[in-house]
């Protein structure tokens, strides 16, 4: 087939005490999208590392435009013109974004370094891309959603027949999510073939043409998007239908303040932040990437530090200077990078879940009670149903949703009573994303007291008892459940230069 540009036949991997992949087909054509969809763990993202070079196969064969291939290692797919973003960012963080693009083949003046044609050449990839990004900043220095595109401008900048998208989507708002398919449809009209992989399934109808379904590491069906529904993709890839209407939010939450944040400004970031947060209460913060929602946690958990206000917890005044200050005040945060701030990839699944209670699972000097640890994580892997083959598998090989499954459950042995969660479901499975629903019901319901960050507003709309929204660094409103909708809460996101903050009233 002329238009083929793609197939994997057969493709078979094992890594040790996981079967990953077994026997499983894909094909992709030129100028198509097809997405690639499944549970965490289901093996979307090892088919492409295959495809990628990263990993070897065990079984199977790839054929490139219709003439079988050998892809060992990332450099020699890029030359055949096959290119990944990845989901889990895969940036030099000391280097800027230039640098970052061009890695390995940058332009030369003479034998030196053409700094000027450097930051030319990413400059023309950003403005393709309408994408407000100085070639010359450091990747340390931007948000995750940034650092996501600066992904998506490396992969472009290859200029490649293939194109694979790992959860592109997961870190950015729905206006960047825009000028994501916009780029990619103007790459599908170039004849580019992309495979886009994504936990969100409503993107499917929007950017794909076929829909190819993954389950626990064996290819299911591959079917039109024009002719399929979520409900029967949902079936293909959890076995059974997941209901996702939105639950009955309780009249008798909490009225007891347990959080409260006055006037928290922090080096022209934050201006004057005020809201306050309830027992037994979600409290979801909306907003649009730069709003301050991350900054805001951050400085409240000590992560960061402010330059003026005053946190409150239980009605007395508290001076968080770090993140140990605040987890002895019995407040707890899950990073949206999980990576970079909520694991230690290089440990064990038990240990990652006892290491915020590390000195109740030691006796005498520093001696680790063993079976202790075992038991606590045990029933956290259980009760998050966290897909690993032991407790001592190293945290680097399970995927992206049970990593972050994992860094909610080192918070759940802590037992905190303040828990903010920044994207607790960003890159989970649509089934991981009602466990992880219920587990935050479930939480406050016990009486612990919740702040969730999404950019997903129906996220914020099916779980907040109340949400704030903020804009540039300002708190510009807050809705109860009962008046909180796309519109009323776009409306705030959007409310640039609106003077002092809202007051947050109870």
């Amino acid at each position: 087939m002329d238009d083929m540009l793609v197939q994997m036949q057969g493709i078979d991997k094992t890594f040790p005490g996981v079967h990953a992949l077994k026997g499983c087909d894909f094909d992709l054509k030129r100028g198509e999208v097809h997405a690639l969809v499944g549970e965490n763990g289901a093996g979307k993202s090892t088919l492409m590392k295959i495809l990628s070079g990263i990993y070897d196969m065990d079984a199977g064969q790839i054929l490139l435009k219709g003439q079988p291939v050998s892809i060992p290692n990332p450099h020699a797919a890029q030359k055949m013109g096959i290119s990944m973003v990845h989901q889990e960012l895969n940036l030099m963080n000391h280097l800027t974004a230039a640098q970052n693009i061009f890695i390995g083949r940058e332009p030369l003046n003479f034998f030196f370094l053409d700094e000027h044609a450097l930051n030319q050449n990413a400059a023309k990839i950003f403005e393709m891309m309408n994408l407000a990004v100085q070639p010359w900043m450091k990747v340390a220095d931007m948000t995750v959603a940034k650092q996501q595109m600066v992904e998506i401008a490396k992969a472009l900048s290859f200029n490649s027949e293939v194109l694979i998208f790992d959860e592109p989507s997961a870190a950015l708002t729905d206006v960047e999510i825009k000028e994501l398919f916009r780029i990619i449809r103007q790459l599908k009209d170039n004849g580019v073939g992309i495979i886009y992989i994504t936990h969100r399934l409503e993107e499917l109808f929007q950017i794909s043409d076929r829909v190819t379904v993954l389950r626990d590491g064996a290819y299911v069906d591959t079917v039109k998007t024009e002719d399929a529904t979520i409900n029967q993709i949902i079936k293909m890839m959890v076995g059974r239908v997941i209901y996702e209407s939105a639950p009955e939010v309780p009249e008798d939450r909490g009225q007891d303040i347990v959080l409260e944040v006055r006037n928290l400004s922090s080096d022209n970031v934050l201006k004057n932040v005020n809201f306050n947060l309830k027992r037994g209460e979600i409290l979801g913060f909306a907003g649009l990437v730069g709003a301050g929602r991350t900054e805001t946690a951050r400085a409240i958990f000590g992560a960061d530090p402010y330059d003026s206000g005053e946190i409150y917890i239980n009605g007395e005044r508290v001076n968080i200077k770090n993140p140990s200050d605040a987890v002895a005040h019995s407040v707890a945060y899950l990073s949206e990078d999980r990576k970079r701030y909520g694991l230690c990839l290089g440990l064990d699944v038990k240990k990652n879940i006892v290491i915020t209670i590390y000195e109740k699972v030691t006796a005498f000097i520093g001696w680790v009670r063993e079976k202790f640890v075992a038991s606590i994580a045990s029933k956290i892997v259980e009760q998050l149903s966290i897909r690993t083959p032991s407790l001592d598998q190293k945290v680097k090989n399970l995927s992206g949703g049970n990593q972050q499954k994992l860094v909610i459950g080192k918070w759940l042995a802590k037992d905190a009573d303040i828990m903010i969660f920044d994207e607790p479901t960003r890159g989970i499975d649509v089934g991981a994303k009602q466990e992880i629903y219920s587990l935050l019901n479930d939480l406050a319901a016990q009486g612990k007291s919740i702040i969730m960050i999404s950019s997903e507003l129906p996220e914020i709309l099916r779980m907040s008892h109340r949400v704030v929204v903020m804009c540039e660094g300002r708190v510009t409103g807050e809705l109860d459940y009962t008046e909180a909708n796309q519109e009323s809460i776009m409306q705030l996101a959007t409310q640039r230069n609106g003077g002092n903050s809202v007051p947050v009233n109870a």
